[in-house]
């Protein structure tokens, strides 16, 4: 089941639309603990089940912890999220009453502890794999294709990076013919080279576009963009916490 929300408006100006590094993106150049062998296992692992676990928060903030067990809390992230949506964690494991999961935090690839008691777990058997050398995505359903199609990836100075993400949150532009499209997921991860992006934290994203025939090439500050008819068809059918590769 999709527990998906759409945010428009007064959100747009939030960050993720108007600061996300790849609408036009980019993270601050370490990649944590997600290394490229990392992801692999994960995303292996992934297929190899033909489901990911998203945890949901219950309630309005959760404690992450550096290890598990009840030592001194790390970070506290709240829910909603900075975009208003809820706060949302892609599980990476599990051991006993916590969870592994996620984080959508700079480095990228950063993952922390949480208790199990703390969120709601949902699974997906959808993921999307995006190919940076050959311009393309694909979106599967354990190991059958669904959909597939061009992408435009960051250039010069600001990279789309390597890695394993997750949609955080989705956004409907209150313009459908802006540079962003028809949509715009959040992603969990960050430009590399971009701290900062027009007022926003360089989030990186997945969204649509006003030139399509930029797609198959470089053309953004880090985002992933795709056609208004494929991130509607995302829109419809992906939930939040769907994983996301990126392949260099």
């Amino acid at each position: 089941m999709r527990h998906l929300k759409t945010y428009t408006g007064a959100l747009l100006a939030a960050g993720l639309i108007v600061g996300s590094a790849g609408c036009g993106s980019a993270n601050d150049g370490r990649s944590g603990d997600g290394s490229s062998r990392a992801e692999g296992r994960a995303a292996a692992a992934e297929t190899q089940q033909g489901a990911a676990e998203i945890a949901t928060v219950r309630g309005r903030q959760i404690a992450v912890r550096r290890q598990k067990g009840d030592g001194a809390v790390w970070k506290t992230l709240s829910s909603p999220n900075e975009m208003g949506a809820t706060r949302v964690f892609l599980v990476d494991g599990k051991d006993g009453d916590w969870l592994k999961v996620l984080l959508p935090i700079r480095p990228n690839g950063s993952t922390g502890w949480v208790k199990a008691s703390d969120v709601t777990l949902s699974s997906t058997t959808h993921r999307v794999e995006i190919d940076a050398k050959a311009f393309t995505f694909t979106v599967f359903d354990g190991d059958k294709v669904l959909r597939t199609g061009k992408v435009a990836t960051g250039e010069g100075g600001t990279p789309t990076p390597a890695g394993r993400f997750y949609f955080t949150e989705l956004v409907k532009p209150t313009n459908p013919h802006s540079a962003y499209g028809a949509y715009a997921f959040g992603l969990s991860g960050f430009s590399p080279t971009l701290k900062k992006f027009a007022g926003g934290p360089g989030q990186l994203a997945v969204h649509g576009t006003n030139q399509e025939s930029a797609l198959g090439g470089k053309a953004s500050h880090g985002c992933v963009r795709v056609s208004n008819d494929d991130i509607t068809w995302m829109a419809n059918n992906l939930t939040i916490g769907t994983p996301v590769v990126v392949k260099g």
